[in-house]
């Protein structure tokens, strides 16, 4: 079990925040990497299906706060890995919209269903995860003062 550390400083609770954001990161990483994808392309994956119709490159990078080349060089190793399709939805158009393959689906569900997370988090009561997204929340807010 974890000794419990009250952080003295906000430098303390920062660098808490990596550290619990870096560890869970690599634990996800290993359990996806099972099924050959990785944290960031099931990211792109889960916002393209939550999108629907609406997906476009530009609405991705706007949820995933990617800048659009980068999202444009993932959706293409998606499309060429037979996770999704780009459609063009004019001849002379940039704009593609993106849909999911069934095997793109298949990865979504194989994502949405972690074991490791539900580990993770378990201790979390109702209240606790009100309470943790609450403040996880408040933080983003202040952050929107400080665009990057």
């Amino acid at each position: 079990m974890a000794k419990e550390n009250i952080s003295k400083t906000n430098f303390d609770l920062w660098n808490l925040i990596g550290k619990v954001r870096h560890q869970i990161f690599l634990a996800r990483q290993k359990e996806l990497s099972e099924h050959n994808i990785a944290v960031r392309q099931a990211y792109v994956l889960r916002t393209i299906n939550d999108l629907g119709p609406k997906a476009t490159i530009y609405e991705v990078a706007r949820i995933i706060e990617r800048k659009v080349p980068v999202v444009s060089r993932q959706t293409a190793d998606l499309e060429r890995d037979g996770l999704i399709v780009r459609i063009k939805d004019k001849p002379k158009s940039n704009l593609f919209r993106l849909e999911l393959t069934s095997k793109g689906l298949e990865m979504v569900k194989i994502s949405d269903s972690s074991k490791l997370l539900d580990t993770i988090f378990v201790f979390l009561t109702k209240a606790d995860r009100k309470k943790m997204e609450s403040i996880l929340n408040q933080i983003l807010v202040n952050l929107d003062e400080y665009p990057s």
